[in-house]
């Protein structure tokens, strides 16, 4: 049986369509609250450490073509803590990090560039913009990604594949005009941010 010309075109289109729609949308919004954040300020007199778990975002991974990944990951400014409550009050107050007037710390990741395997784990540079405090800058973030396909099951009980991002990475509070060159001798202008992330891509 010959099928007609038109009907034949549709379905190489679809087939077509199919194949070139395989990136995944992860959602970084973890239901078990494991998902944080660590920040590190090295200063000459105090050393302050802390951390963040109010994340959330979705980000774009086909893993036959990682450098199309793409995507936002969103930070909850007040969910920024610190051990000692005085300095967290601080932190969020309107000379710092003035978590009611900038609720959110952002990264939009552009690209991923310098892609290397090493075993299972992709090895790359995210290229996106950085937003705190309503002020954006372009920064290069050296990242691990681990796609760990059909494995959602074991972390959150539901079928379908992870993605898990590491990285470590410094920015300066100077460039986010955090208290710029203020109380560099207990608050240093370098923040060490490190980060284990785990996106679900649930199974449609």
């Amino acid at each position: 049986m010959i099928m007609p010309l038109k009907f034949t075109l549709t379905i190489i289109l679809l087939l077509g369509s199919a194949f070139l729609c395989t990136a995944k949308p992860f959602d970084f919004k973890d239901p078990k609250g494991v998902n944080s954040i660590i920040f590190q300020m090295d200063a000459p007199l105090e050393s302050i450490n802390g951390s963040a778990d109010g994340i959330s975002g979705v980000v774009s991974f086909d893993p036959a073509k990682p450098e199309q990944t793409s995507g936002q990951i969103i930070l909850d400014a007040s969910s920024l803590h610190v051990g000692n409550n005085v300095l967290k009050e601080h932190m969020h107050g309107k000379e710092w990090m003035n978590v009611v007037k900038y609720p959110s710390i952002r990264f939009n990741l552009s690209k991923l560039t310098d892609i290397k395997k090493k075993g299972m784990d992709l090895l790359a540079l995210a290229e996106g913009k950085m937003t705190i405090r309503n002020i954006t800058t372009h920064i290069q973030v050296p990242v691990k990604l681990t796609y760990l396909k059909d494995m959602l099951i074991k972390r959150n009980r539901v079928p379908g594949d992870l993605l898990v991002i590491r990285a470590k990475f410094i920015v300066k509070r100077d460039d986010y005009n955090i208290q710029k060159g203020q109380n560099l001798e207990k608050v240093a202008n370098d923040i060490e941010i490190s980060l284990n992330l785990a996106g679900a891509s649930p199974d449609q």
